[in-house]
């Protein structure tokens, strides 16, 4: 089986941080996401998830930590939480975790406020079958988590 590297790629002003550690199954990207060519950011984190999916952990978690990011980032997460909730073993997890500020977890009162929020993947989330949860992290202003709430997503459905 072909051995998969760890990767990590500092940020830029305009790019995250991308830290892809395979031994333990966590992808994080963190910062702000408005790169003038989102394909040459995100390519080789998609090529990385393709590889990181045929020998992935039993979970995998996303943290997708962007204090803003613009339309042709959201289309490369979408293909990048594509390929992951690819992975065919039923027993195994991919944990998308959201990062948003206090102010707007708190407004999420609806589930169709949560469902615009989380726009760009959820059809995704409706596709597949493997087993995929999503937790939502509200953070302060020194970017410390003080509260969550785990979701999880079964084909259309969204439990709480």
């Amino acid at each position: 089986m072909k051995s998969i590297n760890n990767l990590l790629i500092e940020p830029t002003h305009k790019t995250p941080r991308i830290d892809l550690n395979h031994l333990n199954g966590e992808i994080l990207l963190r910062g702000i996401s408005i790169p003038e060519n989102a394909a040459k950011v995100y390519e080789p984190v998609l090529n990385w998830v393709k590889d990181y999916i045929l020998n992935a952990r039993p979970v995998t978690n996303l943290r997708l930590n962007l204090d803003y990011f613009n339309t042709s980032t959201s289309i490369w997460i979408s293909k990048i939480i594509k390929v992951l909730t690819s992975v065919s073993k039923p027993d195994y997890l991919v944990m998308v975790h959201l990062y948003i500020p206090l102010e707007e977890y708190d407004n999420l009162k609806e589930l169709d406020d949560l469902s615009d929020l989380f726009y760009p993947v959820r059809n995704v989330f409706n596709t597949k079958s493997s087993c995929v949860g999503l937790k939502l992290h509200a953070t302060d202003d020194n970017s410390e988590v003080v509260k969550d709430a785990l979701l999880l997503m079964q084909a259309d459905k969204l439990t709480e």
